[in-house]
């Protein structure tokens, strides 16, 4: 159970690193993001090319999304609780060491990211919250 929830926090965790990064950057950070994108000028893809494969990946992406959530709706309330937690520390231990690496100007510029971040998280699932209400309704 402990290596198969490893495998799940992991999982949740590469969607919401990679929805994070900006468009142009690595999407998997380090050395696989400067190979892709290496690998994409190597291939001289057209804009059309380019558009679709980045479709197809975020197709995968949410692909493997959904896959998780099966999994993840099979655990325990309990389980998922220790779970968010353990995300919510792991994130929390990361901006924190990030924001160690920052001069004072970059981390107030950082500050005022993750706030904008999480105010977008919030607007989302106020969304997800209302959509769900609608379709109760209909």
């Amino acid at each position: 159970m402990r290596k198969t929830l490893t495998a799940v926090l992991l999982a949740l965790t590469l969607p919401t690193l990679a929805m994070a990064m900006p468009e142009d950057g690595p999407r998997h950070g380090g050395h696989h993001g400067e190979h892709g994108s290496r690998m994409f000028k190597e291939l001289d893809l057209s804009k059309e090319q380019h558009r679709e494969i980045r479709k197809l990946m975020g197709e995968q992406m949410q692909g493997r999304h959904e896959i998780t959530q099966r999994y993840l709706d099979k655990l325990t309330a309990a389980e998922q609780k220790a779970m968010q937690d353990e995300l919510q520390a792991a994130k929390d231990k990361q901006h924190s060491a990030i924001r160690a690496l920052l001069k004072p100007e970059q981390q107030k510029a950082f500050d005022e990211h993750q706030k904008k971040m999480e105010e977008r998280r919030a607007e989302h699932q106020a969304f997800k919250a209302w959509q769900a209400d609608q379709a109760k309704k209909n």
